[in-house]
């Protein structure tokens, strides 16, 4: 850099803070029209005279990344003076290893330390924490751990009778099994054959509000459905409610969770927009779950009960799904909260329709929700 523009030479500092910027250009740093435009609005706020605020203005508008400092440094005490101005370097704080990933690890050695046992105890105490923090409060950092929790959840499906009868120790006397049994024994009645009914894996339906008011919990409860999904693809569906009805069942069947959740996504045109639980669960009742998803199923949905439409059309709703499924729990995030009151007009509206009203705003609450499906 040949050429220098002290801070009090020229009258006009507009051809030389061009240039600064083309230095910069040249020592590597990312300065389109853009930034140097933003730089030259900056510096017609501040003095000029004053290399502190020449120095600051230019670093804000023309770096783009950490590793542009030491380089617009380097330039900027070529260009302007012998050095920068004395600034206070940001340290940032050294990443450490995140203590609950002891609990996803295998069982360690025979020889484990003191100090390794107080860190298993440490982050098993944090799990614990976490799992009853609200999913609306978490962290970048703790939803990560949320997840990792989630995968290793492992949900049974309800079963139901089925029409079919099977051999059994313990049951009532069958009959005709009895009968070919005392055939094949030369016509003595030897051996008593006992049967019970079959059981067959009973369909749960998951309805998730993704409305803007249930906004911070949408993610984590879709997780959740992907988690439910995965264990019986076949005998779970799963349905959004917003301002529209999407199935994104297809979606989540998918293996890999971040790719059901890019895909479940895309298909989810009314994400975090308004509420009109009372007409999406008419089309979900028209189109699907009176020709038969819905019946003689476990259905949850997951809503705080914020209904813009009509909540008459809600609770007729509600009873309509009530007379087809086999059991219908509703889960409020809030519901989990210190005095919560089922007041909302959507909540009033359901509540004499369900089968329980459940809380959902932490990971516990969703381990509850499973031991009542699989008990359904």
């Amino acid at each position: 850099m040949t050429t220098r523009a002290p801070l009090d030479s020229p009258s006009d500092p507009l051809p030389g803070l061009v240039g600064f910027a083309a230095a910069l250009r040249e020592a590597g740093l990312r300065c389109d029209a853009h930034r140097v435009q933003a730089y030259l609005d900056a510096v017609a706020h501040v003095d000029v005279a004053e290399p502190r605020q020449l120095y600051w203005a230019g670093r804000l508008a023309l770096c783009a990344e950490p590793d542009d400092l030491p380089r617009y440094d380097e330039a900027f005490a070529a260009w302007f003076r012998d050095e920068p101005p004395v600034r206070q370097r940001n340290v940032l704080p050294v990443p450490t290893p995140p203590r609950i990933a002891a609990l996803l690890t295998g069982p360690s050695d025979a020889g484990t330390s003191e100090g390794q046992d107080e860190q298993v105890s440490v982050a098993a105490s944090d799990a614990e924490i976490l799992r009853h923090r609200d999913l609306a409060e978490l962290t970048k950092e703790e939803r990560r751990h949320l997840r990792e929790l989630l995968d290793t959840l492992s949900p049974v499906p309800a079963r139901r009778p089925s029409l079919r009868y099977e051999t059994s120790r313990r049951g009532s006397l069958d009959a005709r099994r009895t009968l070919r049994a005392m055939l094949a024994d030369g016509g003595e009645p030897l051996r008593l054959v006992r049967a019970r009914r079959r059981t067959r894996p009973r369909r749960t339906v998951l309805l998730v509000d993704v409305s803007g008011s249930m906004k911070p919990y949408a993610d984590a409860l879709l997780r959740f459905a992907h988690v439910v999904v995965r264990a019986t693809p076949s005998d779970v569906e799963v349905f959004t409610l917003g301002t529209r009805l999407t199935r994104v069942s297809r979606q989540l069947r998918q293996r890999d969770p971040e790719r059901a959740m890019l895909d479940a996504a895309g298909a989810v045109a009314d994400f975090a927009g308004g509420t009109r639980l009372g007409e999406t669960l008419r089309v979900f009742l028209d189109r699907w779950g009176q020709r038969g998803m819905a019946r003689r199923a476990t259905v949850v949905v997951f809503s705080d009960g914020w209904e813009r439409g009509d909540t008459r059309l809600l609770g007729d709703q509600a009873a309509r799904l009530r007379r087809l499924a086999h059991r219908v729990l509703w889960v409020n995030p809030h519901a989990g909260h210190e005095g919560y009151e089922p007041v909302q007009s959507g909540i009033a509206a359901v509540l004499p329709h369900v089968d329980g009203l459940l809380a959902g705003h932490s990971l516990a609450t969703l381990e509850r929700l499973l031991r009542e499906i699989a008990h359904a």
